[in-house]
């Protein structure tokens, strides 16, 4: 048996990287230990959130709607500018909007996965699934190793909707596995909110119907903050602006939009910045109402 927290593989570079922390441990999660299936054990690539400070788990549809990821990007980035520390699963969708929108503000996140953290699932998320552990952490009870099979992922659900103090679930269908997560939420006395959606819209199916159950209306992030009585800062991000309200790589990218739809790859390779950059402001300018994504990844200015 290794000791508590004992490093189990190194990087290329010979740094620390996986460590395996066990329930025994003082570096383990209070929040987990009233868990029934506590995890024997957790495997780590970067930190653990702190017990001390308030968290918030985001989850909703893999494939949501432009609408979705921007409010994922909005409530995560506004959360971890007051912060809140930001707990997702790294799936595409919400799940990566939501983990883009706390780093982009020097905010701290963690993801909870469903594999062994030396495997980065989806691979579409690879620039998070570097990022992450520079601002807080990766996090598995699955050995290195272990692949992502399905069968895995509503058990690690469990694990996000315990590291939080609240669960926003932003965007789900009727049957989301994102719902799984709100299950564990209330079995584990967890306050859930939902963003609420258009009538009809398949994608706002689950989180109308949280609402109608009783689940809190998610109708700004404010609202959310005052549940730890914290006041946010009128400018989160402490950026320099310019006169239209938009920060100096914003206007880089914001300049190479046109009336014409241009993928985000395009547009990042004009404005000098790398995709990453390039998709968190373009999110951005969605929830501003100053751009529009026509398809996946293509983007006009409005």
């Amino acid at each position: 048996m290794e000791k508590q927290g004992k490093v189990i593989e190194k990087n290329q570079g010979g740094q620390l990287r996986i460590r395996r922390v066990e329930r025994s441990s003082g570096e383990y999660p209070d929040r987990l230990r009233d868990l029934n299936r506590m995890p024997k054990e957790l495997y780590v690539i970067g930190s653990l959130p702190r017990d001390d400070r308030p968290s918030a788990a985001i989850v909703g549809a893999r494939l949501c709607s432009p609408y979705g990821r921007a409010q994922a990007y909005r409530y995560a980035r506004e959360l971890a500018a007051a912060g809140v520390q930001i707990i997702s699963g790294m799936a595409r969708g919400v799940d990566g909007c939501a983990h883009r929108g706390a780093l982009e503000n020097g905010g701290d996140t963690w993801a909870v996965l469903g594999c062994g953290v030396d495997i980065c699932y989806p691979r579409e998320n690879r620039d998070l699934y570097q990022d992450i552990p520079r601002r807080g952490g990766l996090i598995s009870e699955y050995p290195p190793g272990r692949p992502p099979l399905g069968s895995q992922f509503p058990a690690r659900n469990r694990i996000i909707s315990a590291l939080a103090d609240l669960v926003l679930v932003v965007e789900a269908r009727e049957r989301s596995g994102s719902l799984i997560t709100v299950d564990f939420a209330l079995e584990q006395g967890k306050t859930v909110y939902a963003v609420p959606g258009r009538a009809g819209d398949p994608l706002s199916v689950g989180c109308n119907r949280l609402i109608a159950q009783g689940a809190g209306i998610a109708l700004s992030p404010r609202e959310l903050l005052e549940e730890w009585g914290i006041t946010p800062d009128k400018n989160p991000l402490g950026e320099e602006k310019n006169n239209f309200g938009l920060a100096r790589t914003g206007d880089m990218v914001y300049s190479c939009l046109s009336l014409v739809p241009k993928h985000l790859s395009c547009i990042a390779r004009e404005a000098g910045v790398t995709p990453a950059e390039a998709g968190t402001r373009l999110l951005e300018f969605v929830l501003q109402g100053l751009a529009q994504e026509t398809a996946r990844n293509y983007f006009v200015r409005k």
